[in-house]
């Protein structure tokens, strides 16, 4: 039993250390509107390692980096849109959480909807074979019994 209260207690240790590792190491602007900016923007990114989470709920050393630079130009009076232009020059769209809906972006918006319109077709297709079959098939099943 005191091995099992010394183990539970180390994993709770372990998972707040770890919790504490995901704090933003920038300090807290003084202005609550300009860190309310500064915490909208980090939601704004890609972490380009993680992919699938912004550069906000990253631990990812890169996205830490990001957060110092992101909050680095909001202390320079960077405007919200200098910063995106910035980040984009420098990485691309893809470090856009939400990328523009532009020509170069068009299959990366419209391409679930394309692969859901195929796939109701195949599946509308797959039905409508399955019905033919069996009204070809339930005509002579119910003869023979009795």
């Amino acid at each position: 039993m005191k091995r099992l209260l010394q183990s539970l207690c180390a994993g709770v240790l372990a998972a707040c250390v770890q919790a504490a590792w995901a704090i933003d190491s920038q300090p807290a602007f003084a202005n609550q509107a300009t860190q309310a900016r500064y915490e909208h923007l980090t939601h704004e990114f890609r972490c380009l390692v993680c992919q699938n989470e912004t550069v906000a709920d990253s631990n990812a050393d890169l996205a830490g980096d990001f957060r110092r630079q992101i909050h680095e130009m909001v202390a320079a009076g960077k405007s919200d849109q200098q910063i995106r232009d910035y980040m984009v020059a420098r990485y691309g769209n893809f470090i856009l959480y939400k990328p523009p809906v532009q020509s170069s972006t068009w299959l990366l918006w419209g391409g679930p909807f394309l692969v859901l319109a195929i796939a109701l077709m195949a599946a509308a297709r797959i039905i409508r074979r399955r019905a033919g079959m069996d009204s070809h098939t339930d005509g002579g099943a119910g003869q023979g019994e009795a």
